[in-house]
């Protein structure tokens, strides 16, 4: 079968490879049927991901058919359509009992699918963990509403969740990108009084007016004023970064009031400074990491209520055949394109 290959620092081939067997009790084999290129990927492509091995099928977004199952897979089998967590975990281990699945200590938890281990952007991924990494697609939910479950929606669901957030707080998430997207979505089911979004893109400004009439768009440059403005305590009551651009940490904590909460689920090219002495008596409390991606069910139940609807940011589609010229756009963000959706050819 051919797959999207990591090959070194700065290059992504198309390889022949074979198709995967189950080789623990525990496996699954998913057959692909619609994968998504994140700006992850580009990470690894630049090496910005030390972690990721070279010679892996890249990918991790993505959603597919269950081809076949380990003798240990309980809550799947051949046939189902499913989501696939962009997370490993065993569901056993310290951090996994309390939720924290981003940081399984199994050798293949974490973010190992199209990073560690083989990822998506194929015709068929072994996933390991099945009854853990597969989630069963409602019937009213097709592959497009399905694809993000896995990572961006489910770090926009995370990224949430983990703010605490109240009906009368101001929220700002800086960033309108795919994951940022997501995560104002997310935000909107906890009704908060506002939602400010930073975003520089006019393209992607456009997109949230379109999209969301009711939130606030302002650029990086009036972002600290403009959300000074629009809050009464002297900054905003919950701030979420997901730009992860040169500056965008440093807006973050100083667009936040007082004993705000300060989320960040971006992930930077470069270390960020945390200049303790200049936010002294601020008193912030701030949450950072990757997504502990284990509500995909609650996530698919939204989506099936019509709660949620990613679709609109699948703004091109390219058959596996077109990968390449796929990649060339989202890394050039040509077109307006805000996410890619890869269909079997």
């Amino acid at each position: 079968m051919k797959a999207l290959t990591y090959i070194e620092i700065g290059r992504f081939d198309v390889t022949e490879k074979a198709k995967p067997v189950i080789s623990a009790a525990t496996d699954a084999v998913v057959k692909v049927t619609m994968s998504s290129i994140c700006t992850s990927d580009l990470h690894i492509k630049h090496g910005s991901v030390p972690r990721a091995v070279p010679g892996i099928t890249v990918g991790h977004e993505m959603v597919g058919v269950v081809e076949s199952v380990g003798d240990a897979v309980t809550k799947v089998r051949p046939g189902d359509r499913v989501a696939v967590n962009v997370e490993t975990f065993c569901g056993e281990c310290f951090f996994c009992r309390h939720g924290w699945v981003n940081n399984c200590t199994d050798p293949n938890g974490g973010w190992a699918l199209g990073c560690r281990i083989d990822g998506g952007q194929t015709e068929f991924v072994r996933v390991p963990f099945a009854d853990n990494g597969l989630t069963v697609i409602p019937d009213n939910v097709s592959d497009e509403q399905a694809l993000f479950v896995g990572d961006i929606l489910a770090t926009g669901y995370w990224a949430a969740k983990i703010s605490e957030i109240g009906q009368g707080d101001t929220v700002l998430i800086i960033g309108a990108g795919p994951t940022g997207l997501c995560t104002l979505q997310c935000v909107r089911l906890y009704n908060p009084k506002r939602i400010i979004v930073c975003e520089k893109d006019a393209a992607r400004q456009d997109f949230v007016k379109r999209h969301y009439p009711d939130v606030v768009i302002v650029s990086p440059e009036d972002c600290l004023t403009g959300t000074l403005q629009l809050s009464e305590h002297g900054g905003a009551d919950r701030v979420i970064e997901v730009a992860g651009a040169e500056d965008t940490f440093q807006l973050a904590w100083q667009a936040a009031r007082p004993n705000a909460i300060v989320t960040v689920v971006a992930l930077y090219d470069q270390p960020q400074v945390l200049p303790l002495p200049d936010m002294y008596g601020k008193n912030l409390t701030f949450k950072t990491g990757g997504v502990d991606g284990c509500d995909c069910g609650e996530i698919l139940r939204l989506i099936s209520e019509g709660k949620i609807d990613t679709t609109p940011l699948i703004t091109h589609t390219f058959p596996f055949s077109q990968i390449e010229e796929a990649y060339n756009l989202f890394e050039n963000r040509r077109d307006n394109v805000i996410k890619v959706a890869i269909t079997s050819n």
